[in-house]
């Protein structure tokens, strides 16, 4: 039985916030802090006390709790070690592509995942098949090209793919539905894309979270990770393209969709 326990809650608009919290060693972990109301609320509420920040990327919906935060827990701060625009405020411990180190009893792997952003890692429990993306890879959706070019996001997406079909995905926002409207304008036969979106209205309306997700499910109904999918060319008149000139499409579709 895994001595991990996670909790997911909202903050902002449409953020999530996630605590991690290993129950022989009385350790929490917060992944990314982009306000510290929401956070501290959560810790209080389980009686937890913050260990680590696990940022995943510098901006400051991800990173703007993180002064107070430290400021009352002295918890250490670790995150992408280069290609941050912005500073990190206290950020001790810097960690770039196929870096490890140990939380609880779970090996976790640094997956660099640059597009949206160029410094954006995510966080790969790998004996629990827990993946945190920050903001490459979202329910039916990916992230927004900021400061990357789109083969390097395609490549990103790539990486996330390559892993166990039962990984889970925990993503930093709720845009389940917004981009389920995108994916039926490209993927509108998918019959899986269907029924998914029919359970996100439902979810919704009942006030539950649509996050986590998992991979396989994503390979399913997830445009950006279909881009071999002959409907999904078709209907952007690409038949013959490569995976990344279909993904470019896709991405720029989505941003003015």
């Amino acid at each position: 039985m895994s001595r991990i326990e996670i909790i997911q809650f909202p903050y902002l608009s449409d953020n999530y916030g996630v605590l991690l919290h290993d129950s022989h060693t009385n350790q929490t972990i917060a992944i990314d802090a982009g306000e510290d109301k929401a956070y501290n609320q959560a810790l209080d509420s389980k009686g937890w006390s913050l260990s680590q920040i696990w940022v995943t990327h510098h901006h400051w919906d991800h990173t703007d709790g993180i002064k107070a935060l430290y400021e009352r827990w002295q918890c250490e701060v670790i995150g992408p070690s280069k290609h941050s625009t912005t500073p990190i405020a206290h950020l001790s411990t810097k960690l770039e592509a196929g870096d490890t180190f140990q939380f609880a009893d779970v090996s976790v792997e640094i997956l660099h995942t640059p597009g949206h952003t160029l410094d954006m890692i995510n966080f790969y429990l790998t004996s629990e098949n827990i993946l945190f993306t920050g903001d490459t890879l979202f329910s039916l959706g990916c992230g927004r090209v900021f400061e990357g070019d789109m083969d390097m996001m395609s490549r990103s997406i790539n990486k996330i793919s390559a892993l166990p079909d039962e990984t889970i995905i925990y993503c930093s926002h709720e845009y389940t539905q917004a981009n389920g409207k995108f994916a039926l304008s490209v993927d509108g036969d998918n019959q899986l894309l269907i029924s998914r979106i029919n359970e996100v209205e439902m979810l919704l309306n009942e006030g539950k979270p649509t996050i986590p997700t998992n991979l396989r499910l994503e390979k399913q109904t997830n445009p950006f990770l279909r881009t071999s999918s002959a409907a999904i060319r078709k209907r952007l008149g690409l038949e013959n393209a490569s995976e990344a000139s279909v993904f470019a499409a896709l991405r720029a579709a989505k941003d003015n969709f």
